[in-house]
C-alpha cells in the first residue's frame, strides 16, 4: 500500500511543479516595464505599446527638466537626469507632451 501512495505522489508532482511554475510565469508577464528615452528634447521612441498595469518609465538624459503630460490622464515632472514613471491605464491611444517643450510629443497605445 506504501509503495502505490509514493508512486502515485512520483507522478502527480511534475504536473504540480509545472502548475506551480505557470502560475509565478503568468504573474511575472502580466505587468511590463517600457522605457522611453528623453534626449536632445524627444522622446525615444515617440510611440510606445502597453497594456493597463504596464509601468512606463522615462529616464532624462537631458541637462533640463521635462514632464510627460497628458491632460486628465498624468503629469509626470522628470528632473534632468533622473527619471519619472506612470502606471498605464484604460484602453485606446494616449497623447502626451512636455509642458515645458510643447514640440515634444509622444504616444502610447494601450491594448489588451
Amino acid at each position: 500500500m506504501r509503495v502505490m501512495g509514493v508512486m502515485t505522489v512520483m507522478a502527480i508532482l511534475p504536473k504540480l511543479c509545472l502548475a506551480a511554475a505557470l502560475s509565478l510565469c503568468a504573474t511575472a508577464a502580466s505587468a511590463a516595464t517600457i522605457e522611453v528615452t528623453i534626449e536632445k528634447l524627444e522622446f525615444k521612441p515617440a510611440v510606445v505599446k502597453a497594456r493597463p498595469g504596464d509601468t512606463i518609465l522615462w529616464q532624462n538624459r537631458d541637462v533640463m527638466d521635462h514632464t510627460a503630460t497628458s491632460k486628465g490622464n498624468f503629469d509626470v515632472v522628470i528632473p534632468a537626469g533622473k527619471s519619472g514613471s506612470t502606471v498605464v491605464k484604460g484602453d485606446g491611444a494616449v497623447d502626451y507632451t512636455c509642458r515645458y517643450h510643447p514640440n515634444m510629443r509622444g504616444q502610447i497605445e494601450v491594448g489588451r
